[in-house]
């Protein structure tokens, strides 16, 4: 479960080292899902200090007559704190998936305890509102489909005061969004765009937080690029979150990481990349990348790659848009300072999470398919040798070298008049038969006028299950 004190997955019910265990293993499969595939991910909140260490206070599965009585005294009890006992017990028992089942076959349950969230009793609409969160982490359809009637009322309340309130009902948005298409139908039209752009303006990390997790469900939708982004791109939400995307001493690491899976499932889409970069996407993802490097080389921490991964893949994409040529030369800190970034994680991901190399490679690939001055940048650095040093462990470097760009590149340089520069291309061809000798034995190629002219180096946009083909995205 996401425990929202300590911002981080937390199992129940077990002691400290076996806590730990878990722990480490939910966050490395979260990783690996954010890695590779498209995370439909669902989130779950919980407070009570006994569900948190696995103590006594853990409930049993429930039947129907105790879910309705339990139901009846939360609605009719004499006392506000008999009625809250009543909603704790019910909500303990929902945690168990056999409870939800018979809860939703239950007639009039779900009407009962979308009465209680709009009661006007705080305690009261806090406890149903954490039943529904229960119910909305169920992995089945059907409890998502049945809490259908309580959506309307959660997406009011995010205009509410309570910002413990708007993070709860926005993780229960969230785990509804990506299960039903029922919910999304609904929950569009009447407003769920706008009202996520108000939240953006909250002060509470919390809030954002849980903000960036509903807003990347909704937009893994497969409806997403037709009926969703479009009106995302045509609210506030894209410059906000660029704006929490700016490195600094007010950055929140949870909230950058899914306001950047957010920002890479838009770009993926292709709907309006002009605009993004018109926003000033492209600076940003790089200020990012050059934070990230600058990250690496003070800390050991493994999680950093979920916050690599999208910025790589962002920026990638982003560069194969021709208005990145317009503004490719204006880089707040230079050619090299941003391939330096580059080559420092990926020194990092070598040693750390060899698993994302190929998205540093490929956005390498994307940076000098147009680029002299970054094609510069690798011979002025002495960078050449430890790209080749990767060899043993991707495939894509090889890919990347020949007969990609930099092989066609150098063979034009070859015939340039200036011996100093043919001199360097020289002493690369030989590297480049040191680490691949087989490159001897590839076929003549046509060499390209000194002027370059016809000939345009390659930049791919992908998927990572086909790797040069469309838009890379966790789809």
């Amino acid at each position: 479960m996401w425990n929202r004190r300590q911002g981080r997955l937390r199992p129940a019910g077990c002691g400290v080292e076996e806590l730990r265990r878990r722990r480490r293993e939910r966050e490395a499969a979260l990783r690996k899902a954010r890695r590779e595939q498209q995370l439909v991910s669902k989130r779950l909140l919980r407070e009570d200090a006994l569900e948190e260490t696995g103590g006594g206070g853990v409930a049993t599965i429930l039947g129907e007559a105790e879910i309705q009585q339990f139901l009846q005294l939360a609605q009719r009890g004499t006392e506000e704190k008999e009625r809250e006992k009543a909603l704790v017990s019910l909500r303990r028992g929902l945690q168990h998936p056999e409870t939800q089942q018979t809860f939703i076959r239950l007639e009039g349950s779900m009407r009962t305890l979308v009465g209680l969230l709009t009661s006007n009793q705080a305690l009261l609409q806090l406890e149903a509102a954490r039943c529904l969160h229960e119910l909305s982490h169920s992995e089945q359809p059907a409890v998502a489909e049945a809490c259908l009637p309580a959506t309307s009322y959660l997406l009011t309340y995010l205009s509410g005061h309570s910002s413990d309130f708007i993070e709860l009902c926005l993780y229960t948005l969230g785990n509804l969004i990506v299960e039903s298409e029922a919910v999304r139908r609904q929950l569009l039209p009447q407003g769920i765009i706008p009202a996520l752009a108000a939240c953006i303006q909250s002060p509470h990390m919390a809030v954002l937080e849980a903000l960036g997790y509903a807003l990347s469900q909704l937009l893994q939708a497969r409806e997403a690029p037709e009926k969703i982004i479009p009106s995302v791109l045509g609210s506030t939400l894209p410059q906000h979150m660029l704006q929490l995307l700016q490195p600094g001493p007010k950055l929140s690491p949870g909230v950058a990481v899914e306001f950047a899976w957010c920002l890479h499932y838009i770009i993926c889409s292709q709907v309006n990349n002009v605009l993004l970069i018109t926003h000033g996407a492209l600076s940003t993802l790089e200020l990012l990348l050059l934070d990230l490097a600058g990250a690496v080389q003070r800390t050991e921490d493994a999680g950093l790659e979920l916050l690599a991964c999208p910025v790589l893949r962002g920026l990638s994409n982003l560069l194969t848009e021709a208005a990145a040529e317009d503004v490719g030369g204006q880089m707040q800190f230079g050619d090299e300072r941003v391939v330096a970034a580059l080559f420092i994680l990926l020194q990092f991901f070598l040693r750390k999470q060899s698993s994302l190399l190929p998205e540093g490679l490929w956005l390498l690939n994307n940076l000098t398919a147009n680029s002299p001055s970054f094609c510069t940048s690798l011979l002025s650095l002495d960078l050449i040798e430890p790209l080749l040093q990767l060899l043993p462990v991707s495939n894509v470097v090889g890919v990347l070298l020949w007969p990609g760009p930099l092989l066609h590149s150098l063979l034009d340089i070859l015939a340039f008049s200036d011996i100093e520069v043919v001199d360097q291309s020289l002493e690369l061809l030989q590297l480049l038969f040191l680490y691949r000798p087989e490159v001897c034995f590839l076929p003549r190629l046509p060499r390209p006028s000194c002027s370059n002219q016809g000939y345009r180096p390659w930049r791919s946009v992908r998927q990572p299950s086909s790797r040069i083909v469309c838009v890379l995205s966790r789809r």
